[in-house]
């Protein structure tokens, strides 16, 4: 993980730190996913070390498939201090839960695949051998 500095002094600098394009940023700080970011006196977005955190960490439960929805709520939670923070365990279980079954779920799809694989394998080695299309296993 890269060292993020103390203060992020654009919106483009934020964007290189998170993945996130700026055009991204600036929609979760409009639905208030993202609280909007302090501005210098020119105008520019200032971001704080903990702020580019918290997007990264959005960025990760994102792409583990929880919803903007969710998102917000857990953001919410978390800006209501530590009385929400079994309501944050709560929604993390849970969406902790979805990750292993959608884990298991692609595991089962890898191994179809790896089978197609090893097959397609045996029939190019062995091309007068079995037919591709009678040793398919579940599809």
């Amino acid at each position: 993980m890269q060292k993020i500095p103390e203060l992020v002094t654009s919106i483009k600098e934020a964007a290189q730190l998170t993945g996130l394009t700026e055009d991204t940023i600036r929609y979760y700080e409009k639905i208030g996913l993202l609280p909007y970011a302090d501005r210098k006196k020119n105008g520019h977005r200032v971001y704080s070390r903990e702020q580019i955190h918290s997007i990264l960490f959005l960025t990760r439960l994102k792409a583990t498939g929880m919803t903007i929805a969710e998102m917000k709520k857990f953001q919410e939670m978390t800006s209501s201090g530590d009385e929400t923070i079994p309501g944050r365990l709560s929604l993390l279980e849970e969406h902790n839960r979805n990750i292993q079954n959608e884990i298991a779920r692609l595991s089962e799809i890898q191994k179809i695949i790896e089978f197609k694989i090893q097959n397609f394998r045996e029939i190019f080695e062995n091309p007068s051998g079995t037919n591709c299309t009678e040793t398919s296993k579940e599809e």
